[in-house]
């Protein structure tokens, strides 16, 4: 479904702020595989995502989705089959703009432009179910600016944006780290929800490594711009915090720098 072959990303190059965030790095998930990522401070985590997602052009490597080579694709046309959340809950909606008019835009996102009319009743409808499904109250308030939602409500309605057209993949760049822990733990719960009854191609950043062991069926470590550990479903069980802590720094040498990651 998705691979990742080889791809380097360098940031300034020729200056004495060369860095490198992607040394070949490559991955590969099949349909409906969802894969947590986890890794320290620059380990190469949310530039992956970003050169996945158009925003970055890589240096070398090539990038298939669904079997199509999507390498030299400029961002814009990757947003119409790649959805995302970001860290930011104040990204990815309109905010002076009501709920109801904010996922009619998601939901136009791959069909054809013209002449069409406005929202209509059975969008309505269909946005209210949608929103029920978020257990937050916001099916009986399609009509509020988002700009009112709380950070969690926000966050909600975005993933519910990115995913109500189903895209062949989704890219959640650390999308609980701003919220309460309360807050996150629900959003974190709607998100596994989703994917798993959508069977969502996903790759999900987060700080916490509780959550990367607990949800997905893989967790891969990145360091330095590579994935230096990949657990599948099977290695997963039974490993604990501690234990990645401790394999991080025998693969290393070094302890991980990431306070959120240690503290979660």
């Amino acid at each position: 479904m998705l691979r990742v072959a080889d791809i380097c990303k360098t940031f300034n190059k020729g200056s004495i702020n060369e860095k490198t965030a992607l040394d070949n790095a490559s991955l590969f998930l099949d349909k409906g595989e969802f894969v947590t990522v986890i890794g320290g401070n620059g380990a190469g985590k949310s530039t992956l995502i970003n050169c996945i997602a158009g925003v970055y052009e890589i240096d070398a490597g090539r990038i298939f989705l669904d079997g199509t080579d999507i390498t030299y694709t400029p961002e814009y046309k990757r947003s119409q089959y790649i959805g995302r959340v970001f860290q930011d809950p104040l990204m990815g909606t309109a905010f002076d703009m009501t709920i109801e008019e904010n996922l009619a835009i998601a939901y136009a996102k791959g069909k054809p432009q013209g002449l069409r009319p406005g929202i209509t009743r059975d969008d309505v409808a269909f946005f209210k179910e949608k929103l029920a499904l978020l257990g937050l109250g916001l099916d009986d308030r399609v009509k509020e600016k988002v700009g009112s939602l709380s950070g969690g409500q926000r966050q909600a309605l975005t993933l519910l944006m990115a995913t109500i057209v189903k895209p062949k993949l989704l890219l959640l760049d650390e999308h609980i780290a701003a919220l309460d822990p309360s807050i996150a733990k629900k959003v974190l719960r709607l998100t596994d929800e989703i994917v798993k009854e959508e069977k969502l191609c996903t790759i999900m950043i987060t700080h916490n490594m509780k959550a990367a062991l607990e949800y997905g069926d893989r967790t891969i470590m990145m360091h330095d711009g590579r994935i230096i550990m990949d657990l599948n479903g099977k290695d997963k069980q039974g490993v604990t915090v501690e234990w990645l802590i401790d394999q991080f720094s025998r693969k290393v040498g070094a302890q991980l720098d990431n306070d959120r990651m240690l503290l979660s």
